[in-house]
């Protein structure tokens, strides 16, 4: 336990990161050049100076700036209710006694089987009935919660939660509620975390829904981006530039959340 690790441990975590570091450096090598860059023998290895001549462009030929907002309401929307209503089923299924619960637990997991292609036309059908089409409803109802978040809060809670610190709640004369709000929701805060940036980054990065759902007047980031590249000529210091923009919010929110993140995770792994 006391060695520290090797060369190659190191070496393999350093390729690890160069590689998943390399498409955006690429994308953002591309998007920073004119664009004839992708047609040259050479291609340069440093960025060049027309990043923000091309990131001008992308503002003045898509509506990137709402595209921008609907995305970032769309996913904190959905992020914040998977964690809510995720945490809340996980809690029940976790420590809960009641008839079919494990049955349910299995048809819940059962779900993530099907997959969502075979969904669209009953979801969209359904969504016209509402008159939700073409507005951001049509994206963020279908994603308030998840069988995946159940499952992973609920394989948390478990351990998380001794039974006895909930029979002395009750002892005490607290609800069911205020035992999930008081007792569950501080203890799941680790997994709740990487829930929430999990459904974030998953929402944020959506197109197909999206793209069925919205109409080219009210995007998202992903369909503002292929609004880009739906002529016979694909500009890629443009598309790629908007890629590197989209990319910027994801890359800002780790870094405000990151140490945050590790710590709620390390408090967990101890209280455990």
């Amino acid at each position: 336990m006391s060695r520290r690790p090797g060369f190659l441990v190191y070496g393999l975590l350093t390729a690890f990161v160069l590689g998943s570091a390399g498409p955006l450096y690429w994308s953002l090598l591309v998007g920073s050049h004119e664009k004839d860059v992708v047609t040259k023998r050479v291609p340069p290895l440093l960025p060049g100076g027309h990043f923000f001549d091309n990131a001008q462009r992308v503002f003045e030929t898509v509506d990137f700036w709402k595209a921008l907002a609907n995305s970032l309401v769309v996913s904190t929307v959905c992020a914040t209710s998977v964690v809510f209503f995720c945490t809340l089923a996980g809690y029940a299924f976790a420590k809960l006694r009641f008839r079919g619960r494990d049955g349910l637990l299995v048809f819940v997991v059962a779900t993530l089987a099907v997959p969502t292609q075979l969904g669209v036309i009953p979801l969209f059908i359904q969504m016209a009935e509402l008159g939700w089409t073409g507005t951001l409803w049509a994206v963020m109802v279908p994603t308030l919660v998840t069988a995946f978040g159940v499952f992973w809060m609920r394989q948390y809670l478990v351990d998380a939660i001794p039974d006895e610190l909930i029979d002395a709640a009750r002892v005490d004369g607290c609800s069911q509620f205020r035992i999930y709000w008081n007792v569950a929701v501080p203890a799941a805060r680790p997994a709740a975390a990487i829930l929430w940036l999990f459904t974030f980054m998953t929402v944020w990065t959506d197109f197909f829904w999206p793209m069925i759902a919205l109409p080219a007047t009210n995007p998202t980031v992903q369909i503002a981006l292929q609004q880009l590249q739906s002529g016979y000529y694909v500009d890629y210091s443009l598309v790629l530039c908007a890629a590197v923009l989209s990319t910027v919010p994801l890359l800002a929110l780790f870094v405000l959340t990151g140490r945050q993140l590790v710590a709620g995770i390390m408090q967990g792994a101890v209280k455990g």
